[in-house]
């Protein structure tokens, strides 16, 4: 029963977020070395010619500023992974998880700048500083930022060319989003000259 209930709630999350979510299940399943981790990891070779290609900020992104936008959130992604595994192999990073959360989050906090958030108990600051502030205890633990820094600077180029350039003068709006995902993972816009027949109105059916 307990695992119906889990995966009744799984479902009831957006389909982005929940593919996202799968997508992470993945990464802890290497993480506890029930999976490989080279079945997991940025393989320029399988990724080019074998074609083998986290939770909350995902959510709100998807139920907020994207909702009923679910094509302009999958080019997101697509924009945003294309960027970090060119800049990877500059760079010879080859686990971009944690950058793909980054962006994530950075996109959100830009997005939510009015957003007060409670940091692990101990902080409460602007949306903005969020980022900024899980970088900087990876730090603390130890850990490399610089894939911390290139989710940042992959969201920050997204946040731009989509939400400051096409608002200033002369400026219009350079990432659009494919015909055929709209026409594939968004509703049909509804018609406004479309009529309703009889049946379909509300009240008793006239005969």
């Amino acid at each position: 029963m307990a695992w119906q209930g889990l995966a009744t709630e799984f479902l009831q999350v957006p389909a982005v977020t929940r593919t996202y979510t799968a997508a992470c299940v993945l990464t802890t399943a290497a993480v506890l070395e029930l999976l490989s981790p080279f079945q997991l990891y940025f393989n320029p070779h399988l990724v080019f010619r074998k074609f083998q290609p986290r939770f909350r900020y995902c959510r709100m992104l998807e139920e907020g500023s994207f909702r009923g936008r679910t094509a302009d959130f999958v080019f997101m992604f697509l924009f945003g992974g294309v960027l970090m595994t060119l800049l990877g192999l500059l760079g010879s990073l080859f686990f971009l998880g944690q950058a793909l959360t980054a962006m994530l989050v950075y996109v959100w906090s830009r997005r939510s700048p009015g957003v007060r958030v409670n940091f692990f108990g101990l902080l409460t600051f602007q949306a903005p500083f969020l980022p900024w502030a899980l970088m900087g205890f990876s730090m603390l633990l130890g850990n490399s930022i610089l894939v911390d820094l290139l989710g940042i600077a992959v969201g920050h180029v997204y946040y731009f060319l989509e939400d400051v350039f096409p608002n200033q003068p002369g400026g219009k709006r350079l990432l659009l989003t494919p015909s055929f995902l709209k026409l594939l993972l968004d509703a049909p816009e509804e018609d406004p000259n479309y009529l309703p027949l009889p049946e379909e109105q509300p009240g008793p059916l006239q005969q």
